[in-house]
């Protein structure tokens, strides 16, 4: 119980390592904010922020199941108002949510681009913006950004993509310096192999025999979470890394 009473925010958290992570906070003392557009069943993708709420609870926690869409700053706000009125402290915030289209340049319309720089790139910046005061208040918090380490090397076929996941790594090694004098961690972590998922399946080819369960990334993100957060800041890091060390 290392996070005992203490309060995560978790983006896309109806599915995959989002829904995973939640659980995993809620074992270690966490409260949780369940956030994702996810509400009601869908015929294609298992998952709801309630089903993760249900979880949360089963694992002796309490949950707040919100339904967001992390592109509107008005939801965001309330989303944050509510999780404030609810628990009254946020800890932990991790953007988890987010968009992928895996196509050239002349095969992505501007729509698809849009929708990746606005739930990865521009909702890290939303959302830290949002949760900021209130670790602010508290001189406590971590920041997560579910982002890779950014390596200037051409891409083909996935540079509009990863564009606006770097985005997210810049924001939040950059913010981490803004935030250091507070007592507020700020990183990204990312995983070194593929992770199931439903984008997993959808976008990259292979043999599930070659990916790993969301539990890697989640051990990985504990570890960061439950130490203090002057020992960690402004770093861009993959998940085998963090848990080798």
């Amino acid at each position: 119980m290392k996070l005992k009473n203490q309060v995560a925010f978790i983006t896309g958290a109806s599915r995959g390592i989002g829904a995973a992570l939640a659980v995993a906070l809620a074992r270690e003392g966490c409260d949780i904010v369940v956030a994702a557009k996810s509400d009601q069943p869908h015929d294609k993708l298992p998952g709801t922020i309630h089903d993760t709420a249900r979880a949360v609870e089963a694992a002796g926690r309490r949950a707040l199941p919100i339904r967001l869409d992390v592109r509107n700053d008005e939801q965001i706000d309330e989303a944050v108002k509510s999780a404030m009125d609810t628990f009254g402290r946020i800890d932990i915030l991790v953007h988890n949510a987010g968009a992928i289209f895996l196509a050239t340049v002349m095969d992505t319309p501007p729509k698809r681009f849009d929708l990746m720089m606005g739930v990865n790139a521009r909702a890290s910046y939303v959302l830290s913006r949002a949760v900021l005061p209130h670790m602010i208040a508290r001189r406590y918090g971590h920041i997560l950004m579910c982002s890779p380490p950014v390596k200037v090397k051409p891409a083909p076929g996935k540079g509009l993509y990863l564009l606006s996941k770097f985005g997210m790594t810049w924001i939040a090694q950059s913010l981490a310096e803004e935030v250091r004098e507070h007592n507020i961690a700020v990183n990204a972590i990312w995983p070194v192999t593929m992770i199931e998922s439903q984008a997993t399946r959808h976008f990259w080819a292979g043999q599930e025999s070659a990916w790993r369960s969301p539990d890697i990334v989640c051990d990985s993100i504990l570890e960061i979470v439950t130490r203090p957060p002057t020992e960690r800041t402004g770093q861009a890091l993959y998940d085998e890394d963090v848990l080798r060390e």
